[in-house]
């Protein structure tokens, strides 16, 4: 990854992403082979916060269907990033 901005791509704002704020957790698309060092290094960057952990998960693409060709949808990685105490990413 050349720059934090190719490692975590963008904040994702879901029904259970916001849940896990009052835990001080926020969810990010990351991309696929980024590790969890690059990752926290990425975000430190971006936010200027500290990370205390961070959890990765992988979901595999969805299978479609175009008229009579099987497609499938790309795999995409998704972090769960905890912060240490007293820190916070402003989310608007």
């Amino acid at each position: 990854m050349k720059t934090p901005y190719d490692t975590a791509l963008c904040m994702l704002r879901t029904e259970k992403g916001t849940t896990l704020l009052p835990f001080n957790k926020y969810v990010f698309l990351v991309h696929i082979k980024a590790s969890k060092l690059q990752i926290k290094k990425a975000i430190e960057q971006i936010y200027k916060v500290k990370v205390a952990k961070i959890n990765t998960v992988i979901s595999s693409g969805k299978t479609k269907r175009v008229r009579w060709q099987a497609g499938k949808t790309a795999d995409w990685k998704k972090a769960i990033v905890t912060l240490q105490e007293g820190h916070k990413i402003e989310v608007t």
